[in-house]
């Protein structure tokens, strides 16, 4: 096995994948960062989810808007609701899994705010339920998948947005994904400051 050699294709199987996804994907995104600012600016909140690497991906997004992503700016209003390990066990142990973000959702969302649901396969029941809550809460949701969309088209909206990734394996659409949240961010500070270039 030449390891050099699998690498490289590692390498080039995703930029391909990006390259491939970029026509299709950047009208939805451009929607998505315009209803994520509209939310920031009328005093809302964006909430994200999603279990495993989509969890680290939610994580990722609140932080870089709380904090800051490539230029000074005020911090903007965002939850990952992933990280509260007391009230994940606590949902997951006295009602079920399927629950744990929904039930965030529920005590936390405002109309106006909007959700960040993210799912590769499109299929993760806690995903799902947390989408309809969303839906009955009066929340936007973008939501963020791969391969066909699985069941997430279905529950959305015509004011959401589906950013869904033409690609299979599952390592490519997370890296399509950690793109997507980066060009969100990028895009919210955008509309928010102006561009204003990159910064250290």
């Amino acid at each position: 096995m030449d390891l050099v050699l699998r690498i490289s294709q590692h390498f080039q199987d995703s930029a391909q994948t990006k390259l491939d996804a970029a026509q299709q994907l950047a009208g939805p995104i451009a929607r998505a960062v315009e209803l994520m600012a509209g939310s920031l600016l009328a005093g809302g909140k964006i909430m994200a989810c999603g279990n495993g690497g989509s969890a680290a991906d939610a994580q990722h997004f609140a932080a870089e808007l709380i904090n800051r992503f490539e230029v000074e700016r005020p911090p903007l209003a965002a939850i990952a609701l992933t990280t509260d390990t007391s009230t994940l066990t606590s949902i997951a142990n006295d009602y079920r899994y399927e629950d744990v973000f929904a039930k965030q959702v529920r005590a936390l969302g405002h109309p106006g705010d909007v959700l960040l649901a993210i799912s590769t396969s499109g299929n993760s029941p806690s995903v799902l339920e947390a989408i309809a809550a969303a839906r009955e809460q009066e929340l936007r949701v973008v939501a963020l998948t791969g391969r066909e969309g699985g069941r997430v088209p279905a529950l959305l909206g015509d004011s959401d947005v589906h950013i869904c990734v033409p690609a299979q394996r599952t390592a490519r659409i997370q890296e399509v994904h950690l793109l997507t949240l980066h060009c969100l961010c990028d895009g919210i500070d955008t509309l928010l400051l102006g561009p204003l270039g990159e910064s250290a």
